[in-house]
């Protein structure tokens, strides 16, 4: 891959000067996410087996990975026993009948499944597919890299080991824009972080389309009103907002939350301010579908 812009170790640069594409092995960040959560279902954080029971009876085909048995109660079972070293991680799981988890009890699965090799080779394959999600996330990586050298801009790809070992020997923190700054072998020696605030962009998306607020077990308990904009602005609007006098007096700067009486919310950095006077509030960006906030310098450790 190419080198990046600033090849010599000895030249102090600031993570803005270095252009940087990390196109190194998705499956690696997966797993290393795994480990912190063992699997995402419909967009909650599974971090008990019981959780995982849902998302592995899809896996597996609601059917017992020793016997091929169905429409009984399934447990779950680990490939590898834990008292053999097993983690709880998704591909070390599987499902199983009552009768076969405590006739495999803390064997390894080759043992167990000595006399049956096309169903241990069968258990293993499943249990070691690829993800189909890693896959496309990291096709879409390498498009992107090709697309952006094509374009003659100065380009470095690297792996996420040689990102962390940047960051490690620079006694730096473990955030996005840091590891964006230490990727690739042409990373310097000395950063220049004196002064520099990254700004974290999140994306806030536009609202969504339900027509009505529910409670907790989904009944419809309010009808939301078509119009977005109320006093000239409309939710997810960037605003300063300068309280003169009174319990909430300051000056405050988020993302606002608008409503037809006037009296609006302001999601800030520091949290949520509630009942801001529109009177009080300027515009300082519209709504584009993203939140802006300052993000926090960095603090080396002396």
């Amino acid at each position: 891959m190419e080198r990046g812009i600033y090849n010599s170790s000895a030249m102090p640069v600031t993570p803005q000067q270095r252009t940087m594409q990390q196109a190194g092995r998705y499956e690696g960040e997966l797993d290393a996410r795994k480990r912190a959560c063992p699997v995402r279902w419909r967009g909650k954080n599974l971090s008990s087996l019981d959780d995982m029971l849902i998302p592995l009876s899809f896996t597996w085909q609601r059917t017992c990975a020793y016997c091929g048995k169905q429409n009984l109660p399934l447990q779950i079972e680990h490939i590898v026993p834990r008292a053999k070293g097993g983690t709880d991680r998704a591909s070390n799981l599987t499902l199983s009948c009552q009768v076969c988890n405590q006739a495999k009890g803390s064997q390894d699965v080759g043992e167990f499944l000595k006399d049956k090799p096309e169903v241990l080779a069968r258990l293993l394959a499943q249990a070691k597919a690829p993800l189909r999600d890693a896959a496309t996330v990291n096709t879409t990586r390498w498009a992107l890299y090709e697309q952006l050298k094509a374009l003659g801009l100065p380009l470095e790809g690297g792996s996420g080991g040689r990102t962390k070992f940047n960051r490690s020997q620079q006694g730096l923190p473990k955030t996005h824009w840091l590891d964006a700054a230490c990727v690739g072998a042409s990373t310097p020696v000395g950063l220049q972080l004196e002064a520099v605030v990254p700004l974290t962009i999140k994306a806030s998306g536009h609202g969504n389309r339900q027509m009505c607020g529910v409670n907790e077990a989904g009944f419809p308990i309010r009808h939301r009103k078509r119009q977005m904009v109320h006093r000239g602005y409309q939710t997810g609007d960037l605003v300063r907002a300068v309280i003169p006098s009174g319990k909430k007096a300051g000056t405050y700067v988020g993302r606002v939350l608008a409503r037809a009486t006037g009296s609006f919310d302001l999601v800030t950095k520091t949290g949520r301010i509630e009942g801001i006077s529109h009177r009080y509030c300027k515009p300082l960006h519209r709504n584009d579908g993203y939140s802006y906030q300052k993000g926090e310098p960095v603090v080396l450790a002396s």
